[in-house]
């Protein structure tokens, strides 16, 4: 389920402003690592295209999970990562990553063929973001930000949804009963303004829509590494745990989630 803030009613801040959750998830790594999916092949390969060893920056790289993606196919990747945790298993994996936020990281004038952020850009102020991206990026490189929306079947997001609220309820994401089909347009629609009035052009966005299978152990391995839970104590995760939990053993302990990933490309 798609955790991110109100975008209704000016108490709620903005994704970038939320730092603590932003630099939570890597409470665990190793389980995120486990857990998260990774991208479909033809997001790589429209992000890269038939740029063989191009340079690519990976903003909020975590640990490393698209970073390897894009090595695997020549390309050579510098990752940033605001949380020393999740830079620490990325290196071990065998991702270079520098330890800061995309803002206030030092470039040292280096430029990439590929500026790139899976998962992570929501994190990242959308003004600021835009402007830095252009001074990293050489003249016609790619922006590239992308994000997996995962929508289990209603019942498990029902119940989902009110385990959470019962334990977190005045936490400042949103985690919804019903899932948000498109969470991530605001925060396309700044950033593609963004770049728009600094001289970015050709933007689009693609969408990947596939299915994964889960078991009730991998589902129950998969939530904790969501937003809404990274930073929840863990009696009240295993509330929510145990509740997610009964719902898919009443589907007979495993059941398909709907994936969309949401790509947003520009060219410097």
């Amino acid at each position: 389920m798609p955790t991110l803030p109100e975008q209704q009613g000016e108490s709620r801040p903005e994704p970038h402003e939320l730092r603590q959750t932003a630099e939570s998830f890597g409470v665990d790594a190793a389980r995120y690592d486990r857990a998260r999916p990774a991208y479909p092949e033809g997001l790589i390969t429209e992000i890269i295209g038939n740029a063989s060893g191009a340079s690519i920056l990976d903003v909020g790289t975590g640990t490393g999970i698209a970073a390897r993606q894009f090595e695997g196919r020549g390309c050579r990747v510098l990752g940033v990562e605001p949380d020393g945790r999740m830079a620490d298993f990325a290196r071990t994996t065998g991702i270079d990553v520098e330890v800061a936020t995309f803002e206030e990281w030092d470039s040292k004038n280096r430029t990439f063929d590929i500026l790139a952020a899976g998962q992570a850009w929501h994190w990242v102020d959308p003004q600021s973001g835009a402007e830095k991206a252009a001074r990293v990026l050489k003249p016609g490189g790619t922006f590239a930000v992308f994000w997996h929306l995962f929508l289990p079947p209603d019942d498990i997001a029902e119940v989902f949804g009110e385990a959470f609220h019962k334990v977190a309820s005045n936490f400042p994401i949103k985690v919804g009963r019903t899932p948000n089909r498109e969470p991530y347009k605001p925060i396309i629609d700044k950033t593609e303004e963004a770049l728009d009035k600094i001289g970015f052009h050709n933007p689009k966005r693609h969408l990947y829509t596939w299915q994964q299978n889960y078991t009730r152990a991998e589902y129950l391995d998969l939530l904790p590494t969501q937003g809404g839970l990274t930073r929840v104590p863990q009696a009240q995760q295993e509330v929510v745990l145990t509740a997610v939990g009964a719902a898919i053993d009443a589907r007979g302990g495993q059941f398909a989630c709907d994936y969309t990933t949401v790509l947003f490309t520009a060219t410097r």
